[in-house]
């Protein structure tokens, strides 16, 4: 069979998707620059896992030739290569512009003309709509509640207005629309999914980006973590399993579901707050976590929780990993990577958490 290509493939979500298509008895094509730390441990990974079925490119996404030659003759393309920070972008924009706007463009070009109806699944962000400065939120609980009851009960839709904040929000949202218009303008198969924070092993998580993964080094670690606001924000963290199998229903269901944008998350049910995630981590290292404090991140969002329900009925996808189980599996996993103890097994927490509450 005709390979397929993962740019990006050997980071976070990328290393998970290319083992999971490798396993599947795929031929996975990884294009990635390995810029990000964790990479190159993650491709080691893959190919001692996979050998063969592994097709490695080491290459930038902005070298425009070597990107279309990548894309020639495979099945599918899952697109998450990225410059994924909005610190980043805050700090040098162009860069920003030129991976995640002029890496998408052209690879999106090469499909078009290549003529080969090659599906593209295309990894963007919640970000796309905003800071949500529109709505109105009530305490409880240690974490921001919506007052709408509708986003109370089932978050933000598909149908919410784009609004792109910070060079971040702008680029991956302009990337975003190219994806949906090249469906409708030029016929290319493509499908986006607006990800919410996904989490999980292979996650090298740094203060500005995999953030979950982040706050557990620095738990076991016993250094502080820097909440940035005041710590009542609300996400809906999502394991990165329920990512990888919502990214592969999407390429199987391409005919059904081309031009189509969906939320990816963990929706109402795995919505979490800063300071309550913390007080789970806490249980799981054995000791409080010390928090240091500083003021608000330009476009940090109050809340995001997405709905899922389109994604759910279009995709056909099944229960999601409840947030305790997922984070306790990370803190297993951080862990052994870094040779530490884990006072509680990790198993117990999230009947513990669940019991506490």
């Amino acid at each position: 069979m005709a390979p397929i290509l993962v740019t990006g493939g050997a980071g976070f979500i990328g290393s998970n998707l290319a083992d999971r298509l490798a396993a599947d008895g795929h031929t996975v094509r990884i294009y990635d620059s390995l810029s990000r730390a964790g990479t190159e441990r993650n491709l080691d990974w893959l190919q001692s896992r996979h050998g063969e079925r592994i097709d490695f490119i080491h290459a930038d996404v902005r070298d425009h030739a070597r990107l279309g030659a990548a894309a020639t003759g495979v099945q599918a393309v899952f697109h998450l290569a990225a410059q994924v920070a909005v610190t980043t972008s805050m700090t040098d924009p162009a860069e920003d512009f030129a991976i995640n706007i002029g890496g998408t463009f052209a690879l999106l070009e090469a499909l078009r003309m290549a003529r080969a109806q090659t599906p593209l699944i295309f990894a963007s962000t919640n970000k796309v709509y905003g800071d949500l400065g529109d709505l109105d939120f009530e305490l409880a609980d240690q974490a921001y509640v919506p007052v709408d009851p509708q986003v109370r009960d089932h978050g933000i839709g598909e149908g919410r207005p784009l609004d792109f904040h910070t060079p971040y929000g702008v680029s991956k949202g302009a990337a975003d629309q190219y994806v949906l218009d090249y469906a409708r303008s030029f016929g290319v198969p493509t499908c986006v999914l607006r990800m919410s924070c996904i989490y999980g092993q292979r996650q090298m998580g740094t203060e500005d980006q995999g953030w979950v993964a982040h706050f557990l080094i620095r738990a076991l670690e016993g250094k502080p973590i820097t909440l940035y606001g005041d710590g009542y924000q609300v996400r809906d963290i999502l394991d990165v399993s329920d990512a990888v199998e919502a990214y592969i229903q999407a390429w199987r269901r391409i005919d059904r579901v081309a031009g189509r944008a969906f939320n990816l998350g963990g929706g109402p049910a795995n919505a979490v707050s800063l300071r309550q995630l913390l007080e789970h981590m806490g249980d799981l290292v054995g000791h409080d976590v010390a928090v240091e404090w500083s003021d608000w991140r330009a476009g940090d969002q109050r809340y995001f929780v997405a709905d899922t329900r389109a994604a759910e009925d279009a995709l056909g996808l099944g229960a999601k990993l409840p947030w305790q189980e997922g984070v306790a599996r990370l803190a297993r996993w951080l862990a052994a990577e870094r040779r530490l103890n884990l006072p509680i097994e990790p198993e117990l927490a999230g009947p513990l958490a669940r019991m506490a509450s």
